[in-house]
C-alpha cells in the first residue's frame, strides 16, 4: 500500500461513495478508507429497510377500509412479526449488496480501519501513516442514545438494531417524533404492537401550526401521542417506565429515536489549526465542501446540516470533484444547492419544501391551503385526510415554501420543489394542466386561494390566471 495518495476518502456511505465516484474518473492515485461495516447508512439501516417495514404495515392496516369497500372477512388477517422482519432482512441484505459492489473491485485501494487526522495532509490508519494532497472526510453518523438509557441493554433499540430482532415485544416506546420516529411509531402500531410515542416539538420537521396540528390528530388517533416535554426512561422490575411530564407508560422496549450525530470523536479534527463550534464541527463551505482554506472536505450526515440521502449523494459529488481539482492543482469550484426537499413517509406523508413557515416570519407573504376531507379522489380511496398549506410572496405571487400532512405527499413536493427550483409564480404553476380526478386536484384549489389574494390579472387561467369563484364542481376548480 502506498503510502502517498492524491485523495484519501474517509467513509465509504453515500456521501463518501459519490465522492469515490469522481475521484475515480480523474485519478487512479486514491485510497478508500472505511471503519465498521461497508454499505451505506440508508440501505443498512435507514431509509431502505424502514420502508420495506412501512409497506408491510401499511398492507395490513388497510383492511381496516375493506368493509366500507365492500370487502369481507378482513377481520380473519393477521401479522407475523418474525415473517415481516424476516422479508426486511432479506430486502436490506440486497440493497447493501448494491451499494458494495462499488467498493468491492478496489483492491488495496480500499481498507478496513479507523482514521484520524494528524494534521491537513496527514492521516493514520492501523496504525501506518498515510499522506495526502487532499482528504474527504465522510464518516457518518450515529444514532443519539443518552447515557442514561444504555442500562436497558438489548430492551433498547435505534434503528441500527430494529431490524435485526427476530420479532418485537406487545409494549414500545418511541422517543423522539422527528422522521424516523413518525414513521416508526405508525409502521409498529400498525403491526399490532401497543406504541407510546414521545417528542418534544412539532412533528416531523413541521413548523407550520396548522399543518402539525393536523398531523397530530391524525397520528394521535392510531397511537398514543405525548407532545412538549422531554422523556425520562427508567427500569422497575421486569418492565419499563417512561415518563414525560403528565404522561408516563409502562413498555417492554424503548425505541430511541433521537436522530444521529456525527461520527467525529477520535477523528482528529482538533489537529486542524481550526476553531471547532460546541458540536465540534470545523467551519465548512457549504458550496464547495471544503474545511476552511485546507485541502480536506467535510461531506455527508458528518457535518450536521442536512442528513438526507440525496443531500449526502450531492455533498460528497461536490466534494469529490473538488478534491480531485485540488489534488491536480486547480481551486475548488461553487456549487448551487438543491431546493430543499424532506419528507416523512407517514400515511399520510409529511412533506416541507422550500421555506419552512417558521423561515418566513418576517416576510410578508399569502397563504393557501386545501383540507382533503372532501377531496373527490381522496374519498374515493378513502384517503380524505390531511393538510396542505402553500406560502408566496405577497407582492409578485412566487411561491416560497409548503408544508403538508397529506396523501401522496411525496409526489406532491416533488412537483413543488421543481416549481421552487424554476422560481415560478403562483399563476404560472396554474397554468400547468391538471388531470381529472387526481389528488394534485387539492394542490390546485390551494394555488387558486393563493391566485385569489393577488392582483387580478385577467378572466382565465389560459394564460393570464387570476382569482376564481367557487362554483360547486371540484374538478372545475
Amino acid at each position: 500500500m502506498n503510502a502517498t495518495y492524491a485523495v484519501v476518502i474517509v467513509g465509504a456511505g453515500s456521501a463518501g461513495l459519490a465522492a469515490l465516484r469522481e475521484v475515480k474518473k480523474r485519478t487512479p492515485d486514491f485510497l478508500l478508507v472505511n471503519d465498521g461495516h461497508w454499505g451505506t447508512t440508508c440501505a443498512r439501516v435507514g431509509c431502505m429497510p424502514s420502508k420495506v417495514l412501512i409497506e408491510a404495515a401499511n398492507a395490513y392496516h388497510r383492511r381496516g377500509t375493506f368493509e366500507e369497500f365492500g370487502i369481507r372477512g378482513a377481520g380473519q388477517l393477521s401479522v407475523d412479526l418474525p415473517a415481516v422482519l424476516r422479508r426486511v432482512r432479506r430486502l436490506r441484505d440486497g440493497f447493501v449488496k448494491g451499494t458494495l459492489s462499488a467498493t468491492d473491485s478496489l483492491g488495496e485501494r480500499a481498507i478496513s480501519g479507523r482514521a484520524r487526522l494528524l494534521g491537513p495532509g496527514r492521516l493514520e490508519v492501523n496504525g501506518r501513516e498515510i499522506a495526502a494532497r487532499t482528504i474527504v472526510l465522510a464518516p457518518g453518523s450515529s444514532p443519539v442514545v443518552p447515557p442514561a438509557w444504555r442500562g436497558l441493554g438489548e430492551r433498547l433499540f435505534t434503528t441500527d438494531t430494529l431490524f435485526e430482532r427476530e420479532t418485537l415485544p406487545p409494549r414500545i416506546a418511541v422517543i423522539g417524533l422527528g422522521a424516523i420516529g413518525v414513521e416508526m411509531a405508525q409502521a409498529l402500531a400498525r403491526l399490532g404492537i401497543e406504541v407510546s410515542a414521545f417528542g418534544r416539538g412539532h412533528l416531523g420537521g413541521l413548523s407550520d401550526a396548522k399543518v402539525s396540528a393536523a398531523a397530530t390528530a391524525l397520528l394521535g388517533g392510531e397511537f398514543a401521542l405525548h407532545l412538549g416535554a422531554e422523556a425520562a426512561v427508567g427500569a422497575e422490575g421486569g418492565a419499563i417506565r417512561v415518563r414525560a411530564g403528565a404522561a408516563e407508560a409502562t413498555v417492554d422496549a424503548v425505541l430511541a429515536a433521537l436522530g444521529r450525530r456525527p461520527n467525529l470523536a477520535g477523528l482528529g479534527l482538533e489537529t486542524l489549526g481550526v476553531s471547532l463550534d460546541a458540536r465540534g464541527l470545523p467551519p465548512v463551505d457549504p458550496n464547495t465542501l471544503q474545511i476552511g482554506g485546507l485541502p480536506l472536505f467535510l461531506a455527508g450526515d458528518a457535518n450536521g446540516t442536512r442528513a438526507l440521502l440525496h443531500e449526502a449523494a450531492d455533498e460528497g459529488h461536490i466534494a469529490g470533484l473538488n478534491a480531485a481539482h485540488l489534488a491536480s492543482g486547480e481551486k475548488p469550484a461553487c456549487y448551487a444547492r438543491r431546493t430543499p426537499l424532506a419528507i416523512v413517509f407517514s400515511e399520510p406523508n409529511i412533506a416541507v419544501v422550500g421555506r419552512r413557515r417558521a423561515e418566513l416570519a418576517d416576510t410578508p407573504v399569502i397563504e393557501g391551503e386545501i383540507d382533503f376531507a372532501r377531496q373527490g379522489r381522496a374519498r374515493a380511496g378513502q384517503r380524505n385526510h390531511g393538510l396542505m398549506r402553500l406560502y408566496a410572496e405577497a407582492e409578485t405571487g412566487k411561491l416560497l415554501g409548503a408544508e403538508m400532512c397529506a396523501p401522496a405527499a411525496e409526489h406532491m413536493a416533488h412537483l413543488l420543489a421543481l416549481a421552487l427550483d424554476r422560481g415560478m409564480t403562483v399563476r404560472e404553476l396554474l397554468r400547468l394542466p391538471f388531470y381529472h380526478p387526481v389528488l394534485e386536484e387539492g394542490l390546485r384549489s390551494a394555488l387558486r386561494e393563493l391566485a385569489a389574494q393577488l392582483p387580478p390579472a385577467g378572466d382565465s387561467d389560459l394564460p393570464n390566471c387570476g382569482g376564481f369563484e367557487a362554483i360547486g364542481a371540484e374538478a372545475l376548480e
